[in-house]
Parts: C-alpha cells; structure tokens; sequence
C-alpha cells in the first residue's frame, strides 16, 4: 500500500500517465513520422510514467532519473550487445552494468534495467538506429515524458522536481542549532538507524527527518490536542491603530513590555504587526514597518502553534474572528505556560508519569 496515496492522488496519477504517454507518442510521431522502423514509444516509458505521475516525489522519479537513467542504460545496453553474443550472458552483464552506471551518476532509475535489456535483444527500431538508439527514441521520449510531467505538475499544483523543504536556520545568525531541532529527532539518530536496518528506501534522507518530525507533532496534537487557542490567549490585547506615529508605537510596546503589536484599520481588523526590530528602519509612518502576521482562529488547538512560535521570527499569534478582526493574542510565554501546566498535570508527585487509570 503506496503511503499517502488518496483517491485524488491516484486519479491524478492516472490522468498523469494518460496525457504524458499519449502525448509523449504523438509528439515523437510529429518529430520523427511513421513507419515500421520509427519508433514512437520504447516500452520502458511506461514504468518512468509510474514513478512519474504517481510518486513524483521518489528520488528515482526526478527529471536527471529519468533522462540520464533511461538513456545511459540504453548505452550500457548497446554496448554490452556488441560486445557479448550470448543473448543469456549480455542480458544479465547489461542490466548489472547499467545498475552500476546509474549509481555512480546518481540517476537510479527502476525502468532504466527495461531500456537495458530492449538494447540487448533488440528488434527492428534498434536495428535501423544502431549506436543512436539511446538517443533516439530513448533519450527523446524521456525528455518528452519529463517536460509533460514538469507541466502536468505545475498545473495541478503538485511539486515536482521534488525539493525537500530546508532546514531551519538560526535566525540570530549564532552557531546554535535552531530550537526546533535541539530536541526529538536528529541527524545521527537518522544515520544510525538506517544502519541498523541496513536496507535501502525509497525515500530521501531529508524526507525521512521531515516525517519524523511530522509524526511528533502529530503524537503531541492527539495528546494535547483539545486545548484550543481560546483556552490560552491573551484577551486585553494593546494593539495600534494604522494611522498612528511611530512614537506611538514605541511608547506602546516599551510602557506595556511586548514584543509586537498588532496593526488595525477603524474597524479593528488586523492589518499586520509591528515591533521595535521593525521601527529601526527608516521610513515615514507605521505602513513602512508593518509585518505580515501570523493568525489563528480562537477554535484552533493549540499545539498547532508551535512550529510557528519555534521559528526564530515570530513572537506571538493574533487570533482573529473570520472578518479579521482582533480577539486576542497568544505570545511564546503563552503557549509554554500552557504546555508546561500540561506536562506537569500528566506527571506524578515524584516526577514519573502518573499511571492511567
């Protein structure tokens, strides 16, 4: 069972491969024409169509897999034909060559063993073409297929070539590793593992480090997730109207001792936040310093603040009712008074977790 793979994703997937082949095929019939000995399609683009349209984020489905994959493979393949005349021998000689080519350029791709094997037993497109082969229909199909695929994507908005998000950074421009990384899953645990388990996954090691750190959110929302942002957030909130001066907001944000203020329009709705990091910049009025906020509605759980409050840059949340307007404010002291009130309740008088009931 493919993880992650909703009705919407396999019907993508299908329409995917429906397009991409269909039209991988007529636009070779255009380049090249017809006949016996023109090739349209190798069959290996049927198994790239697979990785391409229903896992685009695997590392053996990306557009140097695919290109170089297919295309060195088909060499390998060639040349070992040419080499050995045993059809039994070049076969097996094609596609262990072609493996080890394709791990050495880093493009692994599965139906690259397929483009192999077609070179070696060959057939009347592979006689007509000879050393071109590899170029031509493998190489060109591909290139078709991929460019296809980078559209179809596009436009259904999935990502693709698929780039793990970065890491992180520290924000203060420190040595230190950012917060959200000090505790839970790190890189050595990663390693180790996969050494433990000594096997090999389709899945890149940066991908594998964001699910891990996915799934702990996760366990931590369903163990406190019925503490909402209503629960936790600040009600008297100070925030500054637009048309204010800049000294305004100073004297606000040093008489009431907060990090942030929340920008308002006459009717009270958020319009962004301001700081004193954002009032040493030049400019004029508060529309030069203003940041893009951060919101949340008073109905959401709590727990799913805390990516957001980890990342180096963001103070507080303004929870705001669907005009926008105002409710409260939930800041860092917030959500750790919260969660620390929390974690105590769930432990005994002696520091161990009191048993359930």
């Amino acid at each position: 069972m493919l993880a992650g793979a909703t009705l919407r994703e396999r019907i993508f997937s299908c329409l995917g491969a429906l397009i991409g082949i269909g039209l991988t095929g007529l636009l070779c019939g255009l380049i090249l024409g017809n006949g016996p000995h023109v090739p349209l399609l190798v069959a290996p683009m049927g198994a790239s169509a697979v990785l391409l349209f229903a896992v685009p984020s695997s590392p053996l489905a990306q557009p140097w897999s695919i290109i170089g994959g297919n295309t060195l493979s088909a060499f390998c393949g060639f040349m070992v034909a040419s080499l050995v005349h045993d059809p039994v021998a070049a076969a097996g000689i094609a596609v262990a060559v072609a493996i080890a080519v394709m791990s050495v350029t880093r493009c692994l791709h599965p139906p690259g063993g397929a483009a192999a094997l077609t070179a070696v037993f060959g057939g009347p497109v592979v006689a007509s073409w000879g050393v071109l082969f590899p170029l031509v229909p493998v190489a060109l199909n591909s290139c078709i297929l991929v460019g296809l695929g980078l559209l179809f994507h596009r436009l259904s908005r999935r990502s693709y070539p698929h780039v793990a998000p970065s890491r992180p950074g520290n924000t203060h421009g420190t040595a230190d590793t950012p917060p959200p990384l000090r505790v839970g899953v790190r890189n050595e645990d990663i390693d180790a593992a996969l050494t433990k388990l000594d096997e090999t996954f389709d899945i890149g090691r940066d991908d594998i480090e964001r699910l891990l750190r996915e799934v702990e959110r996760q366990v931590l929302a369903r163990e406190h997730g019925e503490l909402t942002c209503a629960d936790i957030m600040s009600r008297d909130v100070i925030t500054i109207p637009f048309h204010a001066t800049r000294d305004d907001a100073v004297s606000l944000l040093i008489r009431h001792n907060v990090r942030i203020l929340p920008v308002t329009d006459e009717g009270g709705r958020v319009v962004g936040t301001v700081g004193l990091r954002e009032l040493i910049r030049p400019g004029d009025g508060l529309g030069d310093a203003l940041s893009a906020p951060a919101t949340a509605s008073p109905a959401s759980r709590a727990i799913d603040l805390l990516p957001v409050l980890t990342d180096g840059r963001t103070h507080a949340v303004i929870i705001t009712a669907m005009d926008r307007r105002v409710l409260g404010l939930i800041s860092q002291t917030d959500l750790l008074g919260a969660m620390g009130r929390l974690s105590l309740t769930a432990r005994g008088p002696a520091g161990e977790l009191a048993a359930a009931a």
